[in-house]
């Protein structure tokens, strides 16, 4: 090897500029020579040599980290002690915390990249050191639930206030009907009475499940030893087939329904857009009304009961151009359940055809929808004279709105068999007239607009309901499918209903974030004996209730569990 190459070939910009200059200043050689053997052009070469005798003292060579007669850093010292122990950085940091010398996990690597070390390559749980870590929760299983004597206190006392309702409807039964899949350690009915109990309690949808993987009354509720990972209850949803959700809704409005549920015969009608935050999804963009814009999402089909408010039916199996067949659809879903049609479904503009509102009318389903403003049309009512207008007086709105003018009068619509009933509406707290159309001819104009100013709630009301079951939360641990979601949904809103409506006492048209509040987010004490498991509540302003609607003589035997179940109330 000839070793005289490595000075006279440089391999790198810094050694190549030192060779350089020195031929051109110590051996003087032509500056076009220069440039030639050390790949310059002359130009370059002019323009270093300047900045050379602007910087004569340049230096060209590192000086070592450690010179002779230094100091030595003890804490370096130490870090490298402990990085031949097969140390981490965050490990070696924690240490040096312990002896009072504190340092980084990105000081410490800065260090050890100086060193020479490299990164620790990524070790096993039984390869890291001894040291404070999370608890790790059992695999769930059902067939290890600890029904033996014992007591625990749990945050999600207010869940087994669902559980006679489950109980007396046979939720295992429901959910066999349902071909949902499960395993032998986690069955159907024990996986989707988790996602229930998930749903059902809280104001938002929980981003952080293990934190509560620990929590026995969560765990029992479900019939198992603890509650299953965020990773098992996202594979899950991705598991049921698409079939299974149309016969999850039948079978569970059937049982509810035989629960003694009241349904009203008035329904409030509307599409809600869940937004897609994706990339390459084959989705249509739809109207996001809280972003006021269009973007990618599923669309979503909702019936809630306009006077028990609680979600009914719901569908998100669907495309633009099967958007409008949908209240017709859901008109057969209500006959086939109930064995007769909806009495009045309430809904925008949006929602459906003229062709499709005569259907309705038809079959003898009455409505209330808008009408959409054109130029055209706004032009014509501001040139009608004031004499056509005539004031009525509503109920139950703010002082300001409650004497609106109106026109009321009969239309004819293109695509629409017979007459229509357009109300014109003014003075309402709206820059321009509401047109309202309708089926029913006869109706006081008041009601009919008390009506629909109450739709005017509706979006708000269905949009509550949305959020507090947090059917469109934009991140989470536990990440559902669209469809799992919305039956969870319908679901978890119907037997908020059935207990507000057993509750009574004025909280049968309350919120469900209302009830969540009074009665459902109330921390117990578990005891389980020999026969019961017995619920003891902690003294509570709302406990009254409770005890005046019955719950304290409950005495039923959960299945799942093996054991009746009891309320006591301090």
């Amino acid at each position: 090897m000839d070793l005289a190459r490595i000075f006279l070939a440089p391999q790198n910009a810094t050694h190549r500029q030192y060779e350089a200059l020195r031929a051109y200043f110590v051996e003087e050689l032509p500056g076009p020579e220069v440039a030639r053997r050390f790949g310059y052009t002359p130009g370059s070469l002019h323009q270093l040599v300047h900045q050379f005798r602007q910087q004569p003292k340049r230096s060209f060579f590192v000086e070592p980290l450690r010179r002779r007669g230094a100091t030595i850093d003890p804490v370096r010292q130490h870090i490298i002690q402990l990085r031949k122990q097969n140390l981490s950085i965050y490990d070696i940091s924690e240490a040096l915390k312990k002896e009072g010398c504190p340092r980084t996990p990105m000081a410490v690597s800065l260090v050890l990249r100086q060193e020479g070390f490299t990164k620790l390559p990524r070790r096993r749980d039984d390869e890291r050191p001894l040291g404070t870590k999370p608890t790790a929760a059992d695999r769930a299983d059902a067939g290890a639930v600890n029904l033996e004597p014992h007591a625990f206190r749990t945050k999600f006392g207010g869940l087994f206030l669902f559980l006679p309702a489950l109980a007396e409807l046979k939720f295992d039964q429901v959910i066999d009907k349902c071909d949902l899949p499960g395993t032998q350690m986690v069955p159907a009915a024990h996986a989707l009475r988790s996602l229930l109990a998930l749903k059902l309690f809280g104001t938002q949808r929980h981003l952080h499940v293990m934190s509560a993987v620990l929590d026995e009354g969560l765990a029992l509720f479900a019939g198992l030893n603890v509650i299953p990972k965020r990773s098992f209850l996202t594979e899950y949803s991705c598991r049921i087939r698409p079939d299974c959700y149309p016969k999850l809704m039948r079978h569970w409005f059937d049982a509810i329904s035989g629960l003694g549920l009241q349904h009203g015969s008035s329904f409030d009608l509307d599409f809600h857009t869940i937004p897609f935050h994706g990339e390459d999804a084959l989705l249509e963009k739809h109207y996001v009304s809280k972003r006021s814009r269009r973007q990618k999402g599923i669309l979503a089909f909702l019936a809630q009961d306009g006077e028990k408010r609680f979600f009914c039916y719901a569908n998100c199996d669907l495309r633009k151009d099967e958007q409008n067949d949908e209240v017709l659809t859901f008109v057969r879903f209500w006959k086939d359940r109930t064995g007769k049609l909806p009495e009045e479904l309430i809904f925008d503009s949006k929602l459906t055809t003229y062709p499709h509102l005569s259907q309705l009318n038809q079959q003898g389903v009455q409505f209330i929808t808008l009408r959409r403003r054109s130029a055209r049309m706004l032009q014509e009512l501001q040139a009608r004279p004031r004499s056509a207008w005539r004031r009525i007086e509503l109920e139950g709105v703010s002082r300001q709105y409650r004497t609106p003018r109106i026109l009321d009068e009969t239309v004819t619509l293109a695509g629409y068999a017979g007459p229509l009933r357009q109300i014109t509406i003014a003075d309402l707290g709206h820059e321009e007239p509401t047109l309202l159309l309708t089926n029913q001819l006869r109706r006081s104009a008041a009601k009919l607009i008390q009506r629909y100013a109450r739709r005017m709630l509706i979006e708000n009301n269905i949009e509550d309901g949305v959020n507090f079951f947090h059917m469109d939360a934009l991140s989470s641990a536990v990440a559902l499918k669209v469809n799992c979601d919305l039956q969870l949904t319908l679901m978890a809103s119907s037997l908020y209903r059935y207990l507000a409506q057993r509750i009574g006492s004025g909280y049968e048209t309350a919120k469900s974030r209302h009830l969540f509040r009074d009665f459902i987010d109330a921390t117990a004490t578990i005891e389980i004996d020999e026969r019961a498991v017995n619920v003891y509540f902690q003294k509570r302003a709302h406990n009254p209730l409770l005890v005046a609607a019955g719950f304290d003589q409950t005495d039923i035997r959960i299945p799942w569990l093996g054991k009746r179940l009891r309320f006591l109330f301090g």
